[in-house]
């Protein structure tokens, strides 16, 4: 009979706080932080300082490893988008905490992701060097944007224009016209990457940071009368020659000036924040720089004091010159009335944050605290999340989130005896963690904790350190009770013995050294303290690299740096057995419950199960495509769970030597393992930072289908180089740009197509026997027709419109585009009867519109599609006009409904006060734009007046 097994899923995943690989952002309202943790989404309460939610993409909708989210926006509404590894992007809605769409277009991992300001809008930028624009309502890809010649790196949308500015690591920025689809303008100038852009609120300017060692600014062209007069600077753009008769109208951009920044790193991200007035400037190191950005009527009133500080200095040097001066002054700088303003008018240096590691990424809250000039929030790459309150003059640190996780890599880890406690090391902490909740309960501070181990009755921990010296710790109180100079170098394992209060620790220093523990009282005190003391040393003849007691403690066996594992007996220390044939250090081991088998895991990448008996190898398991970390049986057993650097947890059998199962999960090397008493579960800590737990479930599977599995699962991550697209030649970009489909073919998309084509054969049979039916019923043969139970009761053209409408929208397209002519031909036949449905209509048009780009040229030449076409023809249009004219009422309707609810009550509706704040504003600037010019005449009068008299004189 064939064995059965059963399944371990993924669990758990905790210790991450942020991830380095993403940016974070805050949500429109501003009370909630994203940030990304590997795979995950975390939803962190700033005030609070927890995680409130987490957004994870279901484990079923794909196979394989699970990948990192690589950008997060958030819209206006409660909508978050996330961009993932493989290219995917997913739509959740934060306050359902469910996924609401995903789309896949890319074919590199997601760089950034941009939302316009009403949230209907989604641009994404790509390491595959495109930028994709997609509609966030109707849930599809609107089209693709090629041009740049390396990784996109950042997107802003210009709302005046309806353009879309990226930059690439090909050190140009690139003007984009989304109503005509093409790139309008191309900004040179650069000498590095650009790793970032932003525009501010009003639009005035778009500031771009590079490896260069300055900012630079440029002015957006609105076509309209600006609010600055800008410096004359020779152009950089491509689009522009360099001769400035008159404004160009396709040259959005242009160059306004520079600012030398103080940091010799690289700008990792400028931003500016909601309201305009200050921007943050990020860069690949320790510090953010915070300009404050001066409005019109400021940044003129500096530039005058510029002109005027100017012609101070002039003046000293003589009448004469002051006159020719003073031309010169006029003709580079502008008048007194309408003086030049340059970059340091506008942007002025505010203060400088510097963290304590270095920042991954920034970001403002939308929302201004009372008492200050905004938030920030700060990612560290340590696992730390920190927010800054930015006040005039300083900044202070108001949260801090960081008990949640690790600063480094999870070295080791250690369940209690009755599986309610572990316990990770890292390289200054030790945390005590519920593994059922993931929730951490104490945080100690330690030293760089290689191996752990809880004593059976939950009081104390004992972590052995690099430094050689064992740590105790009493895990009530959270505290270091001791510690004790124990090895002379690095402590790489801690074994307990069985049935005894004692351990064995195995050091660099050659040593092997057994310890006893016992718990005291104190004389005349109620407190206890443990006391403990080595009791015998045994000396090794290479450094000691792991240590294990077989369970009825008769044997000790000890892993050394000469790649042999030496057995001894426990009570006398004499030499018993020597296991050899590892061709590189033997970096962990474990043996089993019945004392039989002894397996070991070297850096060679093999696993070695032995016998403990005569010291045999029974086999040697290629087991890992890079060194094994850590291997240990399940109690009672002979199955045992392996890990590695290659980031895999994998489960064995180790009477049959068969692989059973391979866990997919961590993001890096994993270097620790712990397994519970009744192996019902398994956790694992990685370099990821992350701990995570994998639970046995009651669903049984057999080695043979679990290969099987594998297999299939080979092929389908071979399919995008399959023989038809290895050999086809790639495509040339223009140098302009050009423009492509949005979506891109995946396993969906080809099983979306079998569906159509499956549904269309069994509809065209369908119409066939009801063909044959009605022809008897006219001969007069009465013949009850008995309907196919494929068709589940529906008519075959509704079979059909069933088939295309559980298509993913995103997926439509290229769904459509694997159809053979002969199925398109099929499909347009039926488009007719579908139209009579007035939720259709869309999804008619779209199918429609695809066949007949595709097949434009054979459907001219098939005689048999035009009866199709003309039918089509005539209703399409009358369809689409009606579902428009429905639209246009319902607007209509909904305007007269907002009008006469804003004269029923006072309060406006949220558009309208935003329309009203707006009209202020502008209003508020023009009168101090009126009593500024009524200052500066009375200051002309002056002025000519001295000027008079100095000339008389």
């Amino acid at each position: 009979m064939v064995k059965a097994y059963l399944r371990y899923e993924p669990g758990a995943a905790f210790g991450v706080i942020v991830s380095v690989d993403s940016n974070i952002t805050y949500d429109s309202s501003g009370k909630h932080l994203l940030a990304a943790a590997l795979e995950k989404l975390g939803v962190w309460h700033v005030r609070q300082g927890i995680c409130s939610k987490t957004l994870a993409p279901s484990t079923s909708s794909r196979a394989g490893p699970p990948l990192a989210v690589t950008s997060i926006a958030s819209s206006p509404s409660s909508l978050v988008a996330s961009g993932y590894a493989d290219g995917s992007i997913r739509i959740w809605d934060i306050e359902k905490g469910t996924c609401e769409t995903t789309l896949n277009g890319h074919k590199g991992a997601v760089t950034v992701i941009r939302y316009n300001k009403l949230g209907s809008l989604l641009a994404s930028g790509s390491k595959d060097n495109d930028v994709i624009l997609w509609d966030v309502i109707g849930e599809t890809g609107l089209f693709r944007l090629r041009g740049h010649r390396d990784q996109v790196t950042d997107l802003v949308f210009l709302e005046s224009g309806k353009k879309l500015v990226s930059s690439s690591k090909d050190k140009f920025l690139r003007v984009w016209d989304l109503e005509t689809q093409h790139c309008m303008q191309i900004v040179s100038g650069h000498h590095s990457e650009i790793w970032c852009i932003d525009v501010d609120p009003e639009e005035r300017f778009l500031v771009t940071g590079s490896a260069d060692v300055e900012l630079r600014f440029f002015t957006v062209n609105h076509e309209l009368n600006e609010d600055y007069s800008v410096s004359d600077v020779s152009g950089t753009e491509i689009v522009n020659n360099g001769d400035k008769p008159s404004p160009d109208k396709w040259q959005i951009l242009k160059q306004f000036g520079e600012i030398q920044r103080q940091s010799k790193d690289r700008v990792a991200t400028v931003r500016f924040n909601k309201s305009g007035n200050l921007l943050a400037c990020q860069v690949a190191g320790k510090m953010v720089d915070i300009f404050r950005v001066l409005d019109s009527a400021e940044a003129k009133r500096k530039a005058k004091r510029r002109l005027n500080r100017k012609k101070e200095k002039k003046s000293a040097k003589g009448a004469v010159e002051v006159i020719e001066n003073g031309d010169i002054i006029h003709r580079s700088e502008g008048d007194g009335n309408n003086p030049m303003v340059t970059v340091p008018d506008v942007f002025k240096l505010l203060q400088t944050i510097r963290a304590s590691k270095k920042i991954c990424s920034i970001c403002f809250c939308p929302i201004t605290p009372k008492g200050s000039m905004a938030a920030l929030a700060l990612s560290l790459n340590n696992n730390l999340l920190e927010c800054y309150s930015i006040e005039s003059r300083a900044n202070t640190k108001t949260v801090d989130i960081e008990l949640y996780g690790h600063r480094s890599d999870v070295r080791s880890l250690t369940l209690s005896s009755d599986n309610t406690l572990l316990m990770s090391t890292s390289h200054n902490a030790v945390k005590i963690w519920n593994p059922s909740t993931g929730s951490c309960l104490r945080t100690i501070n330690s030293g760089y904790g290689l191996c752990g181990l809880i004593v059976p009755n939950n009081k104390y921990a004992f972590v052995g350190t690099k430094s050689g010296r064992i740590e105790v710790f009493d895990i009530g109180s959270g505290t270091c009770i001791e510690v004790l100079e124990a090895h002379g170098g690095s402590i790489h394992w801690i074994a307990a013995i069985p049935n005894e209060d004692g351990f064995v620790t195995g050091s660099a220093d050659h040593d092997v050294k057994f310890w006893e523990y016992r718990v005291k009282q104190k004389s005349g005190q109620d407190s206890k303290f443990l006391m403990l003391s080595n009791v015998r040393t045994a000396k090794m003849n290479d450094d000691v690299l792991a240590v294990v007691v077989s369970p009825d403690a008769k044997y000790i066996a000890v892993a050394l740096l000469d790649c042999t594992v030496k057995v001894f007996f426990v009570d006398s220390l004499k030499f018993f057995l020597s296991l050899y044939g590892h061709k590189l250090p033997v970096l962990c081991m474990d043996i089993s419950s019945d004392g039989d088998l002894i397996v070991t895991g070297s850096a060679d990448k093999n696993l070695k199960i032995w016998g403990l008996d005569f010291g045999d190898c029974h086999k040697s398991i290629f087991a890992h495509s890079d060194s094994v970390m850590a291997v240990q049986f399940v109690r009672n057993t002979h199955y045992m769970f392996s890990v590695g650097k290659d980031r895999l947890v994998k489960y064995w059998d180790a009477d049959k030597f068969e692989l059973l199962l391979t866990l997919e999960g961590h993001h890096a090397d994993v270097w620790c393992l712990a397994i519970s008493n009744r192996g019902d579960f398994v956790v694992t800590g990685s370099h990821d930072r992350s701990i995570r737990r994998w639970d046995r479930t009651e669903e049984p599977f057999f080695i043979e289908e679990e290969k099987e599995k594998r297999l299939e699962e080979l092929f389908e991550s071979d399919l995008d180089n399959a023989l038809e697209s290895r050999y086809e030649p790639k495509e040339e970009l223009p140098e302009e740009g050009a423009v492509a489909v949005a979506g891109k073919k995946t396993q969906e998309t080809i099983t979306a197509t079998d569906s159509i084509i499956e549904a269309l054969d069994i509809a065209d049979k369908e119409l066939e026997r009801i063909t044959i039916n009605e022809e008897e019923k006219m001969r007069g043969k009465v013949a009850q027709f008995q309907p196919d139970m494929r068709m589940l009761g529906l008519s075959p053209s509704d079979y059909v419109l069933r088939a295309v409408s559980t298509v993913n929208t995103n997926d439509l397209e290229q769904t459509l585009l694997a159809l053979p002519f002969s199925d398109a031909l099929k499909l347009l036949s039926y488009l007719k009867d579908w139209t009579s449905n007035p939720d259709k209509v869309e999804l008619v048009c779209r199918v429609a519109t695809v066949l007949l780009q595709v097949h434009h040229h054979q459907l001219i030449t098939t005689p048999s599609a035009r009866p199709a076409l003309t039918v089509l023809k005539d209703i399409l249009y009358a369809r689409v006009k009606e579902c428009k004219d429905t639209l246009g009422f319902n607007l209509a309707a909904m305007d007269h409904l907002k009008q006469l609810m804003a004269l029923r009550s006072d309060a406006l509706f949220r558009d309208a006060k935003a329309k009203l704040q707006e009209i202020r504003s502008r209003q508020s600037k023009r009168l101090e734009a009126m009593t500024e010019t009524k200052a500066e005449r009375r200051k002309r009068k002056k002025q000519k007046k001295s000027s008079d008299i100095h000339a008389w004189t």
